[in-house]
């Protein structure tokens, strides 16, 4: 008997694109396995877990996923009922439960929580085609990037990460979490202790809860760029546990 790999599913969170991923997508197919990272849409919670979804039924065979940050949300709604999603992977990530809005789980230390009062501190604004009254893109301004996103990188990297960023829609707020596919399937939570978007508290509590087994890291709101190796760590402990042995 040996085992096969499952395919490894990465999903970006806000301000991001599959970039993030590139270097712990390098260390994964060097070790032999198929990595994909669809996009994220960022439109809202309902929205982006159906897309998720709709990619999720096209893929044979079992599945690590894995999400960071607002991805955590979208992989706790999209994964629910899917029986070849296998192991759930959180990278300074939401876990939410049933019923949960987006706008508490950051933390009450978190740099989001003064969105609700001065926007305009954290973003810049645009509007986008087709968003509902009121719903406005959000991009984070480059002091931001620097204080709270990704503080552990190089000035050149947050700047990079400014320039390509993808906007988040403030429709992320408005949606409901549904039922939580992390009470079916085993979760792994990466924690950043140095993270100011979504704290530390706020991740390990949400963890818990989740029964989740966590690893803490040295790491902004960005382990995956500034600590890819921790990350694949995790994901390769997941993809060990849940692998299903096939004949010769």
């Amino acid at each position: 008997m040996e085992d096969t790999k499952p395919t490894i599913v990465l999903v970006h969170g806000d301000w991001a694109d599959a970039s993030s991923w590139m270097r712990v997508i390098e260390r994964l197919q060097r070790d032999g396995f198929t990595v994909t990272a669809p996009p994220n849409n960022l439109r809202g919670p309902a929205a982006d877990s159906a897309y998720l979804r709709a990619y999720l039924e096209t893929l044979p065979g079992s599945i690590v996923l894995v999400a960071h940050s607002y991805g955590g949300l979208v992989i706790t709604n999209a994964a629910t009922g899917l029986p070849n999603v296998k192991a759930l992977v959180y990278v300074d990530a939401f876990i939410p439960d049933e019923g949960q809005l987006l706008g508490p789980l950051p933390g009450e230390d978190s740099a989001l929580a003064v969105a609700a009062t001065d926007p305009t501190s954290l973003f810049k604004l645009a509007p986008y085609p087709g968003a509902p009254e009121g719903v406005l893109d959000t991009y984070l301004l480059p002091e931001v990037v620097a204080s709270s996103f990704a503080s552990d990188l190089s000035a050149e990297e947050q700047a990079v990460i400014t320039a390509v960023q993808r906007p988040a829609s403030l429709a992320q707020f408005g949606d409901p979490s549904g039922p939580p596919a992390w009470k079916d399937i085993p979760a792994w939570a990466v924690i950043g202790t140095r993270d100011r978007i979504i704290t530390p508290k706020a991740q390990r509590e949400m963890a818990e809860h989740a029964g989740a087994e966590i690893t803490e890291v040295d790491s902004s709101h960005v382990s995956m760029i500034s600590h890819p190796d921790v990350i694949v760590e995790v994901i390769r402990k997941a993809a060990t546990r849940i692998a299903e042995p096939v004949p010769a």
